[in-house]
């Protein structure tokens, strides 16, 4: 454990998430310590390389919710990426729906106005129907930064990942 902030990151099942490990290193390098929690699909994406994603994070991903009476296995967090975020994720969220760990853990950060930055990554089909553009300015009014791709669409999976940029919309570790 580090005296850095803390960083919770929150990813969901798209492309993104099989490099995962890049973003921890690039929030890392920042001064940040990351805590990854991951939805239930991306953790059976990923399944085969928990271990080497807790190497990267210095700690364990969290991939199911704690029994009762156990100890919370993250610090508090200073600030939360939820990235990549899927549209079913996403909306789940502007719901309040909280029906896993991942979910849980965005809706306790935005009840608790915690610093946060979402990175949408859906098909554009997806990001048409009308549930996405509600969902986003729920989570707007909740004062959640959505980061978004080129002409205000959300990314998608044929666009390159720019952990860099998408880090950029952190705010500063160590201001």
């Amino acid at each position: 454990m580090s005296d850095s902030p803390v960083l919770y990151i929150v990813a969901g099942a798209a492309p993104p998430v099989l490099g995962i490990a890049a973003l921890l290193t690039e929030v890392r390098d920042r001064g940040w310590d990351p805590c990854l929690t991951l939805t239930p699909a991306a953790a059976g994406w990923l399944e085969d390389s928990l271990d080497a994603l807790a190497a990267a994070a210095g700690r364990h991903p969290r991939t199911r919710d704690r029994r009762p009476g156990e100890d919370r296995p993250f610090p508090p967090p200073n600030a939360l990426l939820a990235c990549p975020l899927t549209f079913n994720t996403l909306n789940k969220w502007a719901l309040g729906i909280s029906d896993n760990v991942a979910l849980g853990t965005l809706a306790e950060a935005l009840g608790a106005r915690i610093p946060t930055v979402a990175v949408p990554w859906l098909k554009d089909t997806l990001a048409a129907h009308p549930a996405y553009s509600r969902s986003v300015e729920i989570l707007r009014d909740g004062d959640v930064s959505i980061h978004v791709g080129p002409g205000g669409r959300p990314l998608n999976g044929y666009d390159p990942v720019d952990w860099a940029a998408i880090a950029d919309r952190l705010p500063l570790a160590h201001p």
